[in-house]
């Protein structure tokens, strides 16, 4: 059963990174683009659910806590994007690496349990990876901080999640924080695109394409896998594969968009120190699980 938990994940983990290419494909403003992709899941679910005989109405006490950390997913994604909108694929996969280092924060507050000094310093340096990108990018300033904010988000709702499932089936989960980030992003439209206008509010026809595939592909099938998964492994576990989400989509920005021809040394200084902290957490995390 474990194996198969961390196949779901690595799946999940490769439609992840390949959102990042869909982000560049889909030309919509980056909220809109997230509240398109939230509608359109939502709706793929319902529709699966009711079909299946498997909508569950939950306690108001539990709803009110999944759109919560539905919401949370929904500025995780909009900030991911902002992120690519402002500097690039590269660099936005790259500031996502953080996560980990958030990880071993938030994870034990959550969770009231002692801090792995270890975890943090393996975190802080994908964050001195981090900074190296931002010395040698500075112009991309704004896309680096929405990176930073994106892996900030991402390192919270798994915590919250792998409790969930065990009051809730993971398509349920999903719908309603489907849900709750569709009404939350709903409720800071005015705000959000007065800050960043868009150029045109209704997708075109490639876009709708793309949109279809990010939904059904990229976040129905992939957070479901993550979810089941979530039942066998932990967050921190979770959040460390997920380190392979940059690894993947900036393969695939290479391959597809070419973007190692517009990078300097520094962002690959700045890779390097990220992956070797990947490593340095994956060792960590075996020898953990060998002492258990």
């Amino acid at each position: 059963m474990m194996k198969k938990a961390f196949i779901q994940l690595h799946i999940a983990v490769f439609l992840a990174g390949f959102t990042a290419i869909l982000g560049k494909l889909i030309t919509l403003n980056e909220e809109l683009l997230v509240w398109y992709r939230m509608l359109i899941t939502a709706l793929t679910l319902a529709v699966i659910l009711y079909f299946k005989k498997e909508i569950k109405k939950l306690p108001f006490k539990i709803t009110v806590t999944i759109f919560a950390i539905g919401a949370v997913v929904a500025f995780h994604w909009l900030c991911f994007y902002a992120s690519i909108k402002y500097s690039n694929i590269s660099v936005s996969l790259t500031c996502f690496s953080a996560t980990g280092f958030f990880t071993a924060i938030f994870e034990p507050l959550i969770k009231k349990r002692k801090i792995d000094l270890i975890e943090v310093f393996f975190g802080l340096l994908a964050i001195a990876g981090i900074y190296l990108i931002f010395d040698f990018y500075p112009h991309y300033k704004l896309g680096i901080a929405f990176g930073i904010a994106s892996s900030l988000l991402a390192s919270i709702f798994p915590i919250y999640n792998k409790d969930l499932l065990k009051k809730a089936s993971a398509k349920t989960v999903a719908l309603y924080e489907m849900i709750g980030g569709l009404l939350a992003l709903t409720l800071i439209f005015p705000f959000y695109l007065k800050l960043f206008p868009a150029e045109y509010y209704w997708p075109s026809v490639s876009d709708w394409m793309w949109l279809l595939v990010l939904a059904w592909f990229c976040t129905v099938l992939s957070f479901i896998l993550q979810l089941n998964a979530l039942k066998k492994i932990s967050a921190f576990t979770s959040n460390l594969t997920y380190n392979l989400e940059p690894v993947y989509g900036i393969l695939l920005a290479f391959v597809i968009f070419h973007e190692n021809k517009f990078l300097s040394s520094g962002f690959y200084y700045g890779l390097g120190l990220i992956a070797l902290a990947v490593v340095l957490q994956m060792s960590h995390e075996a020898y953990k699980a060998k002492k258990l």
